[in-house]
């Protein structure tokens, strides 16, 4: 299986200009620049899709996981806060936190924690990337 992703850069790194795209459609020359990395400024950057990324792989891993100690979630929430430091090799993504809510019924704390646990280290997200991945989780 593969998917497909595009970016399009056109200028300088700080003058310059991306859209990246999706095969699915779903991003379609959405913008990205220095000032959407950097600056915050309004549009997307790596940084944030790779998180949104990371949000949704776990969130399946963790139903996945959920679903072996014989568990459905109502609902699992998801969030991925990517930190992104100018480190001596240049900037890095130096970590990720996931921080996740789940209402799952009959579950109970101990069993949330496993599950939560073996969906960090399972995530084919979490083990693609090389940086420090933390995480909380709280059962509603």
């Amino acid at each position: 299986m593969q998917r497909y992703a595009s970016a399009v850069w056109k200028g300088g790194l700080k003058d310059g200009k991306g859209t990246v795209s999706s095969a699915s459609g779903v991003l379609s020359n959405a913008s990205y620049g220095f000032t959407t990395r950097f600056e915050n400024a309004k549009g997307t950057n790596p940084e944030e899709l790779v998180g949104a990324a990371h949000a949704a792989c776990f969130s399946m891993a963790f139903s996945g996981e959920l679903g072996k100690l014989g568990f459905t979630p109502d609902s699992i929430e998801t969030k991925a806060t990517v930190t992104f430091d100018k480190t001596d090799a240049g900037w890095t993504v130096t970590a990720i936190h996931l921080e996740v809510v789940g209402k799952v019924p009959k579950a109970d704390s101990a069993s949330f924690q496993k599950a939560a646990e073996g969906a960090k280290k399972g995530c084919p997200i979490s083990r693609l990337l090389n940086t420090t991945i933390t995480l909380t989780a709280k059962l509603l």
